[in-house]
């Protein structure tokens, strides 16, 4: 009698969107996936009861998403109305995503290398630590949107500066760090699949300018990024239990000791990578049906050798894994230190205790605010803009707006090949819904 090893049913994929929230991923990206991948978006508002009975009705068993900081508590509660449903990345892998201090409360809680950073929400705390801590300082915004461009990031090299910056912008917490001389006057971004690099590139800052950023006149290299960097991220991705994930990383010129600035799972990355995720994720859930991408260390060198444009277009890169003949073995065997592997189960041991006050009449109105705009989405204290004279920057600053998508509205602008937000609609880059949310911003 013939034996016939039936293949174990794959779980019913869903893809986590929100509205006026630019998509990581879409069913492109799950290239070979055998059955049906639903969607789901959530609409803001009142909305989490009708997106948990959809994920519900539609029997779905892993979603697979990134969630916005302001959407991020809700999400610990529709999580916890799905205990059947995977998240990936995990409620609590997606923990730093919310905001600058809470990227602090991860690497403190897991020993990781960060600058020194001090946190207030007394603000009277803040000013007398401010009044004797060493300068330079980098003072961020902790809540909201993230860094864009480096808009809500400031350099203040005294007290007068820190308390004129601080009056005016009313940043509660208070949050600073130590200034990290910068090698090279530059950071790295790392990506990472299964905790192994997969890409990476420094960014230098641009003539007359400290913060490393390109929208504000920086550029970047793929080349001579150090070990040291890539083992931190590593080590910020495992203890994150991240499918995929994100650290920007600043090297002290005089030490050569890597820190840790930012880290998450949310981050801009060319469609290619994103269908490596996808092949990782695809892996993950299939128990080895699907192969796991090779990418081997280091090969983002030479792909940063082809240029952006031609980059954005690219899809499902494969690298084979080489079998050299015997005698060749030791020479041309991949030298990399890092494999890629599973990711261990997250469980909410793993986030951090909190530091911000939990009796609600002691929390700051500004960070309640941050609650309350999630059903409001966009109404923040962006001032309104002339469509042609604004600059990269300033549509950095968008709620949702990411890195590629400002850039090529700001190219469009520049050639004079649109007149209004409306003529965006003509290209399929970006979404009606975006349009329509970012409208308000212009006169």
């Amino acid at each position: 009698m013939k034996i016939v090893n039936k293949k174990k049913k794959l779980p019913k994929l869903g893809l986590l969107y929100l509205d006026y929230v630019l998509r990581f991923f879409d069913k492109s990206n799950f290239k070979g996936w055998p059955d049906k991948i639903e969607t789901v978006t959530y609409h803001w508002g009142n909305d989490k009861a009708r997106f948990i009975n959809e994920v519900r009705r539609k029997e779905i068993d892993v979603l697979v998403g990134n969630i916005p900081a302001t959407a991020y508590e809700t999400f610990r509660e529709i999580a916890a109305a799905l205990p059947n449903v995977r998240f990936i990345p995990s409620i609590e892998t997606q923990f730093s995503n919310k905001s600058k201090e809470n990227v602090t409360l991860f690497a403190k809680k897991y020993n990781l290398s960060i600058p020194h950073t001090e946190i207030f929400y007394d603000k009277e705390e803040g000013y007398s630590y401010l009044k004797k801590c060493k300068y330079p300082q980098i003072i961020k915004r902790s809540y909201g949107p993230s860094n864009y461009g480096g808009y809500y990031v400031h350099k203040v090299d005294n007290f007068n500066e820190a308390k004129t910056l601080l009056d005016e912008k009313k940043y509660v917490p208070i949050y600073t760090q130590d200034a990290i001389p910068l090698k090279y006057s530059g950071d790295i971004r790392v990506m990472l699949i299964g905790h192994k690099p997969i890409c990476a590139f420094w960014r230098f800052s641009g003539e007359g300018e400290w913060i490393t950023n390109t929208s504000q006149g920086g550029s970047m290299s793929y080349e001579n990024v150090p070990m040291n960097a890539l083992e931190l991220a590593v080590e910020a991705s495992k203890a994150a239990k991240a499918e995929y994930w994100a650290c920007d990383i600043a090297i002290d010129e005089n030490t050569d000791k890597a820190y840790i600035l930012e880290c998450a799972t949310a981050f801009a990355a060319f469609p290619y990578i994103r269908d490596w995720i996808g092949q990782y994720i695809m892996w993950d859930l299939s128990e080895g049906r699907f192969k796991m991408p090779h990418v081997p260390l280091y090969s983002w060198e030479e792909l940063g050798k082809i240029s952006p444009s031609l980059l954005r277009t690219m899809r499902h890169i494969h690298f084979a894994k080489y079998t050299p003949s015997a005698d060749g073995a030791y020479w041309l065997e991949d030298k990399g230190e890092f494999d890629m592997e599973k990711t261990d189960e997250s469980n909410p041991d793993d986030i951090p205790d909190p530091i911000a006050p939990q009796d609600e009449e002691k929390i700051p109105e500004v960070v309640k605010d941050t609650v309350v705009k999630e059903s409001e989405i966009g109404s923040d204290e962006q001032e309104q803009y002339n469509l042609q004279n604004i600059t990269l920057t300033e549509l950095l600053t968008f709620q949702g707006m990411e890195e590629e998508v400002a850039v090529k509205i700001k190219e469009l602008i520049d050639n004079n090949e649109i007149n209004s937000l409306e003529d965006l609609k003509e290209y399929d880059f970006i979404s009606k819904e975006q349009i329509a949310q970012w409208s308000k911003y212009f006169k």
